[in-house]
């Protein structure tokens, strides 16, 4: 019996279509880490210019006003080519609003503490959940998920999701001591550890429940982003530092896949002027990104340099150094560094 060729055609184009309506994996990224992965970038407000800090503030001279130095705002307004809705790398719409991705999500958990009512019990911290735009950091603020998102969502074709757990004040050698650093060297595994993968877990189980837009879809755990270390910048903490990342890395790959890629941005809260355990952190930090001795991270661990980063309170919302002075272009491109580092690797894996 011969078959019509306009049914055979027909049943092509259905073919085609089903076909094209299958969707790629979502690729997932994990960010973790302590405050400033939490994300203290402002987003609207930044320095006053004419604000004189040798007198008190008052109505006629706050240190922060909306538009102000440091800020996201500042940053569009004044840099358009870069920042602008025509510019290189653009963080508002035709409309001038904040740019809301519609090809990247995020997932942020942040500030879980200990509970010190109920012991063995964790806070419920702040969950939130959405499409990629400001915001996902402490309050309305930003932290590295924002710039992250802007390069990796550019960078790939795939749907992307960002999953970030990070608290503050927590610190590598104790709050997040993986498994492998126990058995090496004792202590007790950090209870952002196993938080970090229930976490995790429970957003890939239930996909199409917690982001709609992927129910349906498969996934791929692509890559871990990590920024932390400010409390790890004593005497102990940087002497294991280095260590304890190595194993972080190790564990991390053990739970997601092994030679899974993973950015490192260190801790280069003062700039270039870092020196003793700042310094020493540092170094421990890019240690393990040293391919010879660690050979299995060729081609797989990448650590970006923030140091050229920092910008002073001068020019920034705040005085308080450990969080980048608050500012928001400095969040941005750390985000957008470990995007770069993350694209490269996943790149040379092809």
């Amino acid at each position: 019996m011969r078959i019509p060729a306009v049914f055979l055609l027909l049943l092509a184009s259905l073919v085609s279509s089903a076909v094209a309506d299958v969707k790629e994996p979502v690729k997932v990224f994990i960010l973790a880490g302590q405050s400033n992965m939490v994300g203290h970038g402002k987003t609207q407000d930044g320095l006053n210019p004419e604000y004189d800090p040798s007198q008190p503030q008052s109505a006629t001279n706050r240190r922060e006003i909306p538009g102000g130095i440091g800020g996201l705002a500042w940053a569009v307004n004044t840099m358009p080519e870069t920042f602008g809705q025509n510019g290189t790398d653009p963080l508002v719409d035709g409309d001038g609003e904040w740019l809301v991705r519609d090809d990247v999500s995020v997932y942020s958990c942040i500030e879980v503490f200990k509970d010190k009512k109920n012991p063995g019990q964790l806070t419920e911290g702040h969950t939130q959940k959405g499409r990629h735009t400001v915001g996902f950091g402490k309050g309305s603020w930003n932290g590295p998920e924002y710039g992250f998102g802007h390069v990796v969502g550019n960078a790939l074709e795939q749907d992307v999701l960002i999953i970030k757990v990070a608290t503050g004040g927590t610190s590598l050698q104790t709050d997040w001591r993986s498994p492998t650093a126990v058995a090496k060297r004792g202590g007790e595994v950090g209870y952002m550890w196993p938080h970090m993968l229930r976490t995790v877990k429970h957003v890939l189980d239930n996909l199409g429940a917690e982001f709609p837009e992927y129910a349906g879809q498969d996934y791929e755990i692509a890559g871990f982003g990590w920024h932390q270390g400010w409390n790890d910048r004593t005497e102990k903490g940087v002497a294991e530092y280095e260590a304890n990342l190595a194993d972080l890395i190790k564990d991390v790959r053990g739970e997601f896949g092994n030679d899974l890629a993973f950015v490192v941005a260190n801790t280069g809260i003062g700039g270039t002027e870092v020196a003793g355990v700042g310094l020493d952190l540092i170094n421990a930090q890019g240690a393990v990104a040293d391919y010879e001795k660690y050979p299995g991270h060729k081609g797989n661990v990448a650590v970006v340099d923030t140091r050229p980063m920092y910008r002073d309170k001068t020019e920034s919302p705040s005085g308080f150094g450990y969080h980048w002075n608050h500012n928001g272009i400095t969040h941005y491109e750390i985000g957008a560094g470990m995007g770069k580092g993350m694209i490269e690797l996943l790149k040379s894996n092809e």
